[in-house]
């Protein structure tokens, strides 16, 4: 009697699903906009420069659109139902990343200084074109044969292995500006802790799963936070442990603070408990302050932060000091694209510190919105999260989204001062191979997360005996 009573329900919110708008006209309507404002944004940039329209507008559009065409029919083929606003966010960021990089390939500082140390100049926006459609194709990889999201459930302790090796690896390199973030293998380097960040959420979001109800008891209460109990701490314990281990020896402040932060996001979210991020807190501070006591390259960091504009500090390096007064000379609106002096920064001026070219030339109001891209791209990664039907997925949606957002305060926040410089990538608009690729594929598997959980269910099977007894009875 009870499972006539459920049916009826059941059958009427799976058919109210059947008819769910796939969204791929919107996305395609959005993707539209996506590659017009960046095309705008590069002839901008050839007018104020020299008053000519860039004779690479044309190929530049069409490459960006070909890309973004390609991201589109894939996601229309074999994701249908996935998210309509994260490819053209990304696609969005990428394309403005392309732009100010081609800017500032364009400074004579920049080529004059390339060419005193290095003998010649080599333009990077090429360059970063090559990386972007490497990044597109990983994504279409990525929808094409990850047909469900819950396959990578299996490999969770494959993938813990694999991010170790990733994050050890830099220490057998030598160090770049002070940090072993680097693998040089012939004449490619790769940033191994761009990639590491994805498979490290799935580790994290595999074991969690299994682990989150044992992780969630509470052996006692101390002023209004439960405790977990002594033999759960294990599992943070080593998170911190391995978060130090990466501080200490490749002096990477900003890998030890995406890969513990984004562990305590997911955990919290795994165990619904508050004590947990207060603990993530305690110990991150506890952490950082230990290493910064004794580690030279973090306390250089820290000094610098401190004090940014005195004559030692500038005397080691003015990056700091020329970042905030390029923030600073932009104002509210900016000085426009292309008439702003961010590449007296130097060699970073495109890759940790392009976040001041935009904050120069396009201002405040220009910061804010490349910002709120970014915020709108961990708001659908979280959306995704609430939508998505199982652990897993809500977990790896959760510790994706997350990671992209640490990584992007970690940046700004460094490049702003407001936190010290942590040496990594703004995602999707600094030049960098590593970086656009790992940012491709997660936004390439948050798509099918979404897809997963967007999915309508499929129409119930007809029942003859129901309609039989239907015809029989009056």
């Amino acid at each position: 009697m009870s499972s006539s009573t459920n049916t009826p329900a059941h059958h009427t919110s799976t058919i109210g699903s059947i008819g769910a708008p796939s969204r791929r006209n919107t996305e395609l309507a959005l993707l539209l906009f996506a590659v017009v404002i960046p095309v705008f944004a590069y002839a901008n940039v050839g007018l104020a420069i020299d008053g000519t329209v860039p004779s690479g507008l044309l190929g530049y559009g069409l490459g960006l659109g070909l890309l973004a065409g390609v991201g589109h029919l894939v996601v229309r083929k074999f994701a249908r139902y996935a998210d309509p606003l994260l490819l053209p966010l990304a696609t969005l960021l990428n394309g403005l990343g392309l732009v100010v990089i081609w800017r500032l390939d364009q400074s004579p500082r920049l080529q004059q200084r390339a060419k005193s140390l290095f003998g010649a100049f080599s333009p990077d926006a090429p360059k970063q074109l090559l990386y972007s459609a490497l990044g597109i194709a990983f994504f279409a990889v990525i929808i094409v044969f990850l047909k469900d999201h819950r396959i990578l459930q299996r490999y969770t302790y494959i993938s813990m292995v694999v991010s170790l090796v990733l994050l050890v690896a830099p220490v057998f390199f030598p160090a770049v500006n002070g940090a072993k973030i680097w693998i040089s293998i012939g004449g490619f380097t790769i940033q191994p802790g761009e990639f590491a960040k994805i498979i490290i959420a799935i580790f994290f979001s595999g074991y969690l799963m299994v682990k989150r109800d044992a992780l969630a008891l509470a052996s006692r209460r101390f002023m209004g936070l439960y405790l977990p109990r002594g033999r759960d701490l294990g599992p943070i314990l080593t998170v911190w442990a391995m978060s130090l281990l990466i501080l200490i020896f490749e002096t990477d402040l900003g890998t030890s603070m995406l890969f513990f932060g984004m562990f305590v996001v997911v955990l919290y979210v795994a165990t619904e408990r508050t004590s947990w991020i207060v603990f993530g807190l305690l110990m991150s501070g506890a952490g950082a302050v230990g290493v910064a006591s004794f580690e030279p390259h973090v306390q250089e960091r820290v000094n610098a932060w401190l004090n940014p504009f005195s004559p030692k500090v500038m005397a080691q390096s003015d990056q700091i000091a020329q970042s905030l007064m390029s923030f600073g000379s932009g104002g509210t609106l900016g000085t426009g694209l292309g008439q702003g002096n961010s590449d007296l920064i130097g060699f970073a001026a495109n890759s940790d510190f392009i976040f001041a070219t935009f904050g120069e030339e396009l201002g405040l109001a220009g910061v804010m919105a490349i910002l709120l891209l970014y915020g709108l791209i961990v708001e659908r990664g979280v959306r995704t999260a609430l939508a998505a039907r199982d652990p897993f997925g809500k977990l790896l949606a959760v510790g994706l989204s997350s990671a992209f957002a640490i990584q992007v305060f970690v940046v700004a926040g460094g490049v702003m001062g407001l936190i010290p410089l942590s040496g990594m990538t703004m995602p999707f608009v600094a030049y960098g191979g590593s970086s656009v690729i790992a940012n491709w594929a997660l936004i390439g598997i948050l798509i099918r997360i979404s897809d997963t959980a967007r999915r309508p269910a499929p129409a119930p099977a007809a029942n003859p005996d129901a309609e039989m007894t239907q015809v029989v009875r009056p």
